[in-house]
């Protein structure tokens, strides 16, 4: 186990000001220039499991309770809960200081290193993301966070809006990661008129924080 050395399917052409080693993942903390936002955050290294069960409402994985509806989500102490359909719900461990050890008893899948995980963060990410879908992560009737299963630049995707507030919106953003290099650079494409710069974990951390 020590000399593996896990990869992020995600690559900035950004400079790395500060690092650290995690669980054999290089983790970028801070890049060189980061500007005022918004910003693309590479989480892919932060783990994230599906459970599959056909009694979903018996089981509390971290102590959530999982949304009953498909779609929507729950989010407490640093652990995402996307319901997804009738018989299974993705999680994320989105905070770096909760180390809770993702489960591993039947049914549950580690989809970390198979998918690349993002998120964007800052003013006028959801005008970028009107670029790239026709989802609609400002929908008015549902209550954040909630989940979307659909097209994203033309890749299927999980996309969960986290806060759709005008002073700090923001979503995550899962996929496959064979998807990885072309994901990114349509986003950093789409972004570029409202200078969308790649961050570090840092920047999400505070952010979710604040």
């Amino acid at each position: 186990m020590k000399n593996i050395k896990r990869i992020s399917p995600v690559v900035f052409g950004s400079t790395p000001l500060k690092t650290e080693k995690r669980d054999n993942w290089k983790v970028v903390m801070e890049y060189s220039e980061e500007g005022d936002g918004p910003y693309l955050v590479d989480l892919s290294h932060r783990p994230r499991v599906d459970l599959q069960d056909s009694n979903l409402a018996t089981i509390t994985p971290f102590g959530l309770n999982i949304p009953e509806v498909p779609g929507n989500c729950i989010f407490e102490n640093g652990i995402l809960a996307n319901r997804m359909n009738g018989t299974q719900v993705s999680l994320f461990n989105l905070d770096a200081k909760n180390d809770a050890s993702m489960p591993n008893e039947t049914g549950y899948t580690d989809v970390t290193e198979s998918t690349l995980c993002v998120a964007l963060i800052g003013k006028n990410v959801f005008s970028i993301c009107e670029k790239l879908t026709a989802l609609d992560f400002l929908d008015s009737e549902r209550k954040v966070p909630f989940l979307f299963q659909g097209p994203f630049s033309h890749v299927p995707c999980q996309i969960i809006t986290l806060n759709k507030g005008k002073n700090s919106p923001g979503l995550v953003l899962t996929c496959s990661r064979g998807y990885g290099r072309d994901m990114i650079s349509s986003i950093l494409h789409a972004g570029e008129e409202f200078k969308l710069q790649p961050a570090g974990e840092q920047r999400f951390i505070d952010w979710i924080n604040a």
